[in-house]
Formats: C-alpha cells, sequence, structure tokens
C-alpha cells in the first residue's frame, strides 16, 4: 500500500490519529497521540528500508510505533519514503541516513554520522542487498555482492556496536539460498573471478548466516542478541532478477518475521539462531561448521579492518 497525503485514511487531526496498516496475515491498529517520543519505543535502524522487504519493515515498525531510521543509497527516494512513515507513524518524520554499501568509506561516515546523533540503538535490521547478472568489483577489489551483502553488514554493525546497550538486538536477512553452498571455493574470494551470480548471491547469504553465529558467539554475557532469518521468496526487484516467474509473496509478508525478531517478547534473550516464517529452524549443516564460520569471520575483518576483540562487552 502506498501512503499519499491524498489518501482519507491518514486524514490527522490535532488530537490524534488512528492507521490501520494492512500486512497480510496480520492487522495492526496503531493510535498515536500527539506527543513526544518516549524512551521506551524503541529506535530501530533498517537499512536497505526505501525498497522491497526493507520497507516493508519500516512502515510496520512505525505504525508499531517504533522510532525507526531509514537507509537508502539515494537520498531522494529516501525522502519519499520518509514522508510516507510520516503520515504513518503520526509522530514526525523518521530519520534517513544514506550511504552506498558497495564503499566503505560511505558504511564508516554513515556510522559516524549516527553515533553523532544517537546515544543508543535498540535494534539493528541489516537488510540492505543486490543480486549481479554480472561480476562488479568494488574499489578494494572486493566482488561486489560479497561486498554489499555480507561486508556490508558485518562493518557496520561493528561500527554501531557502541551504540548498543543490555536487550538490544541485531536482525539479519539471509536467504533459504544459502543450503545451495556445499563447499566454499576459498581461492575465488573475494573477487570472485570465476562468476555465476546465482552462486555469488547464495554465498553472500551463507556467510551472513556463520556472521550472526560468529557474532552471538563473541556478544555472549552483554545482553545483545543475533539472530538471522529467511524472509520467504519475496516479490521484489531482486528476486524479479534473480528467479523470474518463480512464486513469491509480497513484502509485507515478507516483513513478518524480521519485525518480529526485533520487537516480539518472545524472542527476547535469543540469540544464535535462524528463524523462517517466525519459527526457529536448522540452517544448512556447513553452516555450523566452526572452521568455516572462523575463516569467513576473519575475512570480513581483514577486507574491513576491524577486530574481533571490538565486539567484547
Amino acid at each position: 500500500m502506498i501512503y499519499s497525503d491524498d489518501n482519507p485514511a491518514l486524514a490527522r487531526s490535532p488530537q490524534s490519529l488512528t492507521v490501520h496498516v494492512p500486512l497480510t496475515g496480520t492487522d495492526i491498529f496503531i493510535t498515536s497521540r500527539s506527543k513526544k517520543r518516549t524512551m521506551a519505543e524503541p529506535r530501530i535502524l533498517v537499512t536497505g528500508s526505501t525498497d522491497g522487504i526493507g520497507k516493508a519493515t519500516a512502515i510496520a515498525l512505525a505504525a508499531g510505533g517504533a522510532e525507526v531510521i531509514l537507509h537508502g543509497r539515494d537520498e531522494k527516494k529516501g525522502r519519499l519514503v520518509q514522508g510516507e512513515l510520516a503520515k504513518i507513524a503520526g509522530a514526525g518524520r523518521p530519520d534517513l541516513v544514506t550511504a552506498d554499501y558497495s564503499r566503505q568509506a560511505e558504511i564508516r561516515s554513515m556510522a559516524a554520522d549516527l553515533a553523532s546523533r544517537y546515544p543508543r540503538l535498540d535494534v539493528i535490521i541489516n537488510d540492505a542487498g543486490t543480486y549481479q547478472e554480472a561480476r562488479h568489483l568494488t574499489e578494494e577489489g572486493i566482488e561486489l555482492t560479497f561486498a554489499v551483502n555480507y561486508l556490508g553488514p558485518f562493518l557496520l554493525t561493528h561500527l554501531l556496536f557502541p551504540l548498543l546497550r543490555k536487550g538490544s538486538r541485531i536482525v539479519t536477512v539471509a536467504s533459504s539460498a544459502h543450503f545451495d553452498v556445499g563447499r566454499i571455493d576459498w581461492d575465488n574470494l573475494p573477487g570472485q573471478r570465476r562468476y555465476d551470480p546465482w552462486a555469488a548471491y547464495a554465498l553472500s547469504k551463507f556467510a551472513d548466516v556463520t556472521f550472526t553465529y560468529t557474532l552471538a558467539w563473541n556478544l555472549e554475557g552483554t545482553g545483545i542478541t543475533a539472530n538471522c532469518l529467511h524472509p520467504g521468496v519475496v516479490n521484489t526487484k531482486l528476486s524479479r532478477s534473480a528467479a523470474p516467474g518463480i512464486a513469491t509473496i509480497t513484502p509485507e509478508e515478507g516483513a513478518m518475521t524480521p519485525v518480529w525478531l526485533a520487537r516480539s517478547p518472545d524472542v527476547a534473550g535469543v540469540t544464535g539462531r535462524y528463524f523462517d516464517e517466525k519459527m526457529e529452524t536448522a540452517s544448512s549443516s556447513l553452516s555450523h561448521n566452526r572452521k568455516v564460520q572462523e575463516r569467513l569471520w576473519k575475512m570480513a575483518e581483514d577486507l574491513t579492518g576491524t577486530g574481533s576483540s571490538d565486539w567484547q562487552g
């Protein structure tokens, strides 16, 4: 659903605003009074939130009363989504940060911007992602899919760790595509000279799963949780490019699990797990291989210039 100024359902009075946000399988009614936000309302950064699953996630979270920070590459597109969420939430314009995930310098700049404006984050939802039909390299000589889908969330989460506190949650959107990784051609990383678009995408999402497991282990005792999920095969630009004609669900349906992991008390304290349709499920056996986890983690550290000791609480 696209919300615009001429939508009568969003007519507001000075006293209150009631919004019905239709999500397939979930109807959320939010009544908002004209007041300042309270600290009890969670502050949630949703990356890749100007389109697809990320946008639907941001809309649902804002409708549920969260203070949402949007992220996208295109500031103009982000401003349009910002306006949509302001109408839904009825509590002022949500913040917007921009960064191209293929450029580590921009990720660092975005993280510094966030740290200068916010003393804390309650939830980070790593949703930004890409699917590339042809091989492209970043400025650092890293294959683009691997850089955006794996190194991007790895670096951003690392940089924003000082803003997290006990009870904060890190939610990473992975994919069931990770099951297609039966072995890793280490010699082909990080540039992937031998390039296959689906294999590159599957590997990046496999790395997101192992990132979650190692991160949860590194954060043990901090009270900060890290989980990942498969959102379903969602009707987005990515899925239409990767698998045209395949049966899909809506972005609103795809947003249900990340929203649940971000807000539900059912998963408070739960960490290091993989979810599908709001249920914990087993990821691939290879994703549980500690040597594989550690090697991918070390590779990310080397390629982003970070260190494991920085994650200790």
